[in-house]
């Protein structure tokens, strides 16, 4: 009768008892393959090894006596002895060679955090991509005009309207592929080609205009991780350069209008609207009297800002990212009486509504230059109402008014760290003298009755 140890491993197993291990061979270069009879009857393999005087055993998988002795890899899962035994070698020859990481279980620990690491890789890739995708997606060129004019619109410029439909018109809407590019990858010649399309159709003065609301708007986002002013939204878009300041803008297109009203034309347009009433002749004689301020912002003048002798409204051209700077104006005895044609009992002084929506919106002030030019009718040659404006500072030039108190009256006089920091004067007393000046030369009989005669 044969020993146990002059068993077959297929007889050792054959011998096994429930939950009994058995050494069925060693293998090279250390340890040995070892069997153990499940309570379900069934067998599984071991390589068995010792490391550093302690003992571990490391499962290859379960046996299956019936597969081919020829066979050196598992099949559906299961191992032969012969498969078993080089499973077991692959597993001592990694274990001997990798002694100074631990061994077999130092390389095991290495190649599960090897394995965490690279999904953990792998998820942080796949995070930024989808980061890149939805930041291309996100913070496009026609994002970031549309978070400009909306940031104007929150700091009550009145130019977010014009900066929308420009920006709408000639670049979301006629550059559509570019607007759809991240904004920090516009490049300044995509900008020129957008400018030159304007300047070659003859619109060289909304190429300038165009120009200037992109180059805004980039400013407004460059600037927004070191100015605690602007949006933090403003951040999202990382532009670092400015391409539509890198463009050329159309000097020649940027001439201003010069085509004041003169001080006749000045006389004829008073005597065309002083006897108006009704909020036509308010609206009229409150604009001219305070001095040809911006119709857009005289039109939106409130009640609550209207006192005994002085009005305030809200200039919002100024520099980009500030809110819109109060503007207190004299009032004369004329404009005055002009105040009291108003109905008051509404939120905006100068409207149209009736009943119970009083005041609740202010006129447009479109309707206000239409008025002017109802009343003018063919009195003046090329009456608009925009010519009143630098009407009123001609006219004020030739009575000696000076030039900063021109600028102060208009609001376009202050500039400068001095002005905007430190100097705190109201120049009321200066700002009524003008305007008291203003007064006299409407109602002098220099040429007053002088009407336009108009070109053949």
């Amino acid at each position: 009768m044969a020993t146990k140890a002059e068993k077959t491993p297929g007889e050792a197993i054959a011998d096994l008892k429930k939950g009994q291990f058995t050494t069925l061979a060693k293998v090279i270069p250390s340890g040995a393959l070892q069997a153990r009879k499940l309570s379900t009857g069934a067998v599984k393999l071991y390589w068995r090894y010792t490391f550093n005087g302690e003992s571990d055993r490391v499962e290859i998988g379960l046996y299956d006596g019936n597969i081919s002795p020829k066979m050196l890899k598992p099949k559906d899962g299961r191992w032969n002895i012969a498969a078993a035994m080089t499973e077991a070698s692959r597993l001592a020859l990694a274990h001997d060679g990798g002694k100074e990481q631990g061994g077999h279980a130092g390389l095991v620990k290495a190649k599960a955090e090897a394995e965490a690491k690279a999904l953990a890789d792998d998820a942080a890739a796949k995070a930024q991509a989808q980061a890149e995708i939805d930041r291309r997606s996100k913070y496009t060129l026609a994002e970031l005009l549309k978070a400009y004019w909306l940031n104007l619109e929150a700091l009550g410029r009145t130019s977010h309207r014009q900066a929308r439909t420009t920006l709408t018109k000639h670049v979301i809407n006629a550059w559509p592929e570019i607007a759809a590019l991240p904004a920090s990858e516009v490049a300044s010649e995509q900008v020129a080609d957008m400018l030159r399309r304007l300047f070659e159709h003859g619109k060289g003065r909304t190429a300038n205009i165009t120009r200037a609301y992109l180059g805004a708007a980039y400013e407004t986002a460059r600037q927004a991780k070191s100015d605690p002013l602007i949006p933090v939204a403003f951040k999202g878009f990382e532009v670092k350069h400015n391409p539509a300041a890198e463009t050329k803008a159309n000097t020649d297109a940027n001439k201003a209008d010069k085509n004041p009203l003169s001080g006749d034309e000045m006389r004829v347009y008073w005597n065309c609207i002083k006897d108006m009433g009704g909020i036509k002749g308010a609206a009229l004689k409150l604009h001219l009297l305070t001095g040809g301020q911006r119709i857009e912002q005289l039109v939106r003048l409130k009640t609550a800002d209207i006192a005994a002798d002085t009005i305030t409204i809200f200039d919002g051209k100024g520099r980009p990212g500030r809110p819109a700077r109060r503007h207190t104006l004299p009032l004369t005895a004329q404009a005055a009486e002009a105040i009291k044609l108003l109905d008051l009992s509404g939120e905006y002084a100068i409207t149209t509504e009736v009943g119970d929506k009083i005041g609740k919106t202010h006129l447009a002030n479109t309707t206000l230059s239409a008025w002017a030019a109802e009343a003018v009718g063919d009195k003046i040659t090329g009456f608009q109402a925009k010519r009143i404006r630098s009407g009123v500072e001609t006219i004020l030039a030739s009575v000696k008014i000076s030039k900063d108190t021109r600028g102060r009256l208009q609001s376009h006089g202050v500039s400068g760290v001095q002005d905007r920091h430190y100097d705190g004067y109201d120049y009321l007393p200066e700002l009524r003298t003008a305007l008291e000046a203003l007064d006299r030369e409407l109602n002098s009989t220099k040429a007053g009755n002088v009407v336009a005669i108009k070109a053949a």
